[in-house]
């Protein structure tokens, strides 16, 4: 290599070349400095409440598994007044043998406040099993209500049923016998205005007289039926008398005939 050529990877060389960015590199290793020195300081502190929490566990763990010393002042008393280890407190010996167990709190509630919140959970579950309770009643009495209403119906409609099919046996029977007219207007089935003869209705009086409910008046058809006609509409038979009536009917009601 001559003289009149350079060295470029010389110190002389290289200490010529100035940085384009002057500082750059430094700000960035401050800033990285000041990181580092952050999370040493954070690793640092917790690693310093960790150790000494476990400290302060594994210190109390091991004060209250081991043993009371004579260097315990109570203890040396105790001993003074003839007490001896593993015995029980007391004159005979019957007291406690193990010390009070040591209950530490960790939350900031008052004394009492455990007992409160037991307290107030139990009144808290005795309430809902009271709920419970009505609820569950209310609703075997709503089916119960449910199924006595449906039963009512169902009876209701059997009665009607019963009452129609009397009032088209009264009217038949009549008939045949020359009645015109029925002993009483609801005996026979009742006559559309089309069918009135006359063409005119009368109008009821139900201020004077009371409504028959639809089971009085299947009652009343029936006795007339079996009193005059010797018929009965369960058995859908028509006797030759009283005596053949009472011989061979089971009964004057519908549950006679179940």
């Amino acid at each position: 290599m001559s003289d009149e050529e350079e060295d470029y990877m010389s110190d002389a060389f290289l200490s010529q070349i100035q940085d384009v960015k002057p500082g750059v590199s430094m700000v960035r290793r401050v800033k990285e400095a000041i990181k580092r020195e952050e999370k040493h300081k954070e690793n640092n502190i917790k690693n310093r409440q960790k150790t000494y929490k476990e400290q302060e566990k594994e210190s109390r763990e091991a004060a209250l598994q081991s043993s009371i010393t004579n260097q315990n002042k109570g203890f040396a008393l105790l001993q003074k007044m003839g007490y001896k280890a593993g015995q029980g407190l007391g004159k005979e010996g019957a007291g406690r043998v193990d010390p009070i167990p040591l209950n530490i709190k960790t939350d900031r509630g008052g004394i009492g406040m455990e007992e409160a919140k037991k307290r107030k959970a139990e009144e808290e579950l005795e309430q809902y099993r009271k709920k419970v309770q009505v609820k569950h009643q209310n609703e075997t009495k709503s089916l119960e209500d449910f199924r006595s209403r449906v039963r009512t119906e169902r009876e209701e409609r059997k009665i009607e049923g019963d009452l129609r099919r009397s009032q088209r046996a009264c009217e038949q029977l009549d008939s045949q016998k020359g009645i015109t007219a029925p002993r009483e207007e609801w005996y026979w089935p009742k006559v559309s205005a089309e069918e009135d003869v006359d063409g005119l209705q009368e109008e009821d009086e139900e201020e004077d007289i009371a409504e028959l409910t639809a089971f009085d008046q299947l009652q009343s058809v029936t006795l007339y039926l079996r009193g005059i006609h010797f018929y009965c509409i369960w058995c859908g038979t028509t006797f030759n008398d009283e005596e053949d009536l009472s011989s061979n009917c089971p009964g004057e009601t519908a549950a006679d005939h179940e």
